[in-house]
């Protein structure tokens, strides 16, 4: 007794069977489509005549001499009655070979079923692919889906399955990259140049964060992977071109989270004579521009209701970024927050051990925030914004007032020392940019690059590098400068209302199976 085929097997008997009747799938290398399956919903009472539409088939019933078939070319979907006396016995053979997602092209005639669904009355169709697997597409009444693709595991690993098989993903992944041209618009709108620096690097600077390592082997040489733009950048405003900008691939070898992926897609833009307010403003505007261009409103809403928690622990809350963020003085917010006062923070040890004494807890856990880890006093500061002042920056924010030693490559506030003009902005509790008014002056840039130096010695594997040819530019000249740093993956999650930065990136690296 033969072992029974497996339905792979039995998939290849079939496109064999293809073959033999001439119609082999792979031999079509074009088939001239007159309307995409939406077009033929959305124009349907003005067309006369026949229609070519191609695309993959999502369901098919066999019903004796005739039958159905929906192909869909994933934007959209339309139903293709096929029936044995208008195609011949050729044609008709070889639509009881089809499988769920294989991919046709029809022509035929629109028309209205008796159920009332729009359709296409088939005259002849042309096999362009098998399907040899056995797709996850669920079942779909009244818009609602069953079975199909869920494990969120198998959607990351393969990504094509997800985007056939899920709308919902297909939408925001589509719209993550409609997001991306948007901004590229709006910085040529704005008169910025795009430009393109190295991803391979001697010295990896511009952020706090570990590099990747990699050997160049016509150097002899290692070299690290980019964690920032920002150098290069501001490299080509010394050299006089004024308004600059670039979206591109950085790699951050730091760990994997929900909010987190080591390989990122990051906007840097950097504008002459501008400073820290004119960046604001720029940021507003492009929020504002990049949500009426996709989504065609400046308002987005989250699920869950505002000020509580939804299933997934964000809290549900609806965004306009069409009114002014606001803004926020780090400190204060600090204090607010934790009732510390600004003389609680006259060094490192007086902090701490103001912290200990007012018995500051983390306001999920209850327990006491462990800052033994801190090594400078700016980082024991950003800690408390992380834990206590973060989380409740729902609306579009600016925190505005950094610690000197957090931002070794913006200006001195001279309205408060130990403090720079630097702000990041949060949108429900996230960080989403990050922005300088941006040293010009070598001899501050170089004293705090040393300072940096020191932390590393201290063991701080974050610290920010000695870069000489970045020091060696500035002292050519660079003019006052405004910049900022936007993760287009994170804006790509405001925006579409993801809570995990893998549902906005196309292909995220998964661990090894």
């Amino acid at each position: 007794m033969s072992e029974e085929k497996s339905l792979r097997e039995i998939r290849l008997d079939k496109l064999e069977r293809l073959r033999e009747l001439g119609l082999d799938p792979y031999a079509v290398e074009r088939f001239e489509r007159t309307h995409s399956p939406q077009e033929v919903l959305d124009q349907f009472e003005s067309l006369s005549g026949d229609v070519k539409v191609a695309g993959r088939v999502h369901s098919y019933r066999l019903m004796g001499k005739a039958g159905f078939a929906h192909i869909s070319d994933g934007d959209g979907k339309i139903q293709g009655y096929f029936r044995r006396d208008d195609m011949g016995e050729t044609l008709w053979e070889a639509y009881n070979l089809l499988d769920i997602g294989d991919h046709i092209g029809i022509i035929g005639e629109p028309f209205v079923t008796k159920t009332g669904e729009r359709s296409i009355h088939v005259k002849s169709f042309v096999p362009m692919s098998k399907s040899l697997q056995n797709l996850p597409l669920g079942k779909e009444k009244d818009g609602q889906q069953w079975y199909g693709l869920s494990d969120v595991e198998q959607r990351y690993r393969h990504r094509h399955l997800d985007l056939v098989a899920n709308p919902e993903a297909r939408r925001d992944l589509v719209n993550r990259c409609k997001i991306v041209s948007s901004v590229r618009r709006f910085m040529d709108g704005r008169g910025y140049l795009e430009v393109e620096t190295p991803m391979l690097q001697f010295q990896a600077g511009g952020a706090a964060a570990r590099p990747f390592l990699t050997h160049y082997n016509a150097y002899d040489t290692e070299v690290k992977l980019r964690i920032s733009l920002e150098l290069y950048l501001k490299r080509l405003i010394c050299g006089d071109l004024s308004k600059v900008y670039e979206i591109g691939r950085v790699f951050r070898n730091e760990g994997v989270s929900n909010r987190h992926n080591p390989e990122f897609t990051l906007l840097e833009y950097y504008e002459a004579y501008s400073n820290l307010e004119d960046i604001m403003e720029s940021v507003e505007a492009m929020f504002r521009h990049v949500a009426l261009e996709v989504f065609g409103t400046t308002v987005v809403s989250i699920p869950g209701k505002e000020g509580e928690i939804d299933d997934d622990g964000v809290p549900g809350v609806e965004l306009d970024f069409g009114k002014p963020w606001a803004r926020v003085d780090m400190m204060e917010a600090i204090e607010m927050h934790t009732g510390l006062q600004l003389a609680d923070f006259a060094d490192l040890e007086t902090a701490k051990a103001a912290v200990k004494e007012r018995q500051v807890s983390n306001p999920i856990t209850g327990k006491q925030i462990v800052l033994d880890g801190e090594r400078n006093l700016g980082g024991l500061i950003e800690k408390l914004l992380e834990v206590f002042v973060e989380p409740t920056l729902q609306q579009p924010t600016f925190v505005v007032g950094y610690p000197l030693e957090t931002s070794p490559l913006a200006k001195h506030d001279p309205n408060r020392k130990g403090f720079t003009r630097r702000f990041e902005g949060y949108v429900r509790g996230r960080e989403v940019c990050n922005a300088f008014s941006e040293i010009n002056d070598p001899i501050d840039q170089r004293a705090r690059f040393e300072q940096q130096l020191r932390e590393a010695a201290k063991g701080d594997d974050e610290a920010h590098p000695m870069d000489e040819e970045f020091i060696y530019a500035l002292e050519a000249g660079m003019p006052p400068c405004g910049g900022c740093g936007i993760g287009l993956d994170r804006m790509a999650m405001l925006l579409t209302g993801a809570d995990v930065v893998r549902e906005v990136l196309l292909f995220p690296l998964m661990k090894p199976e």
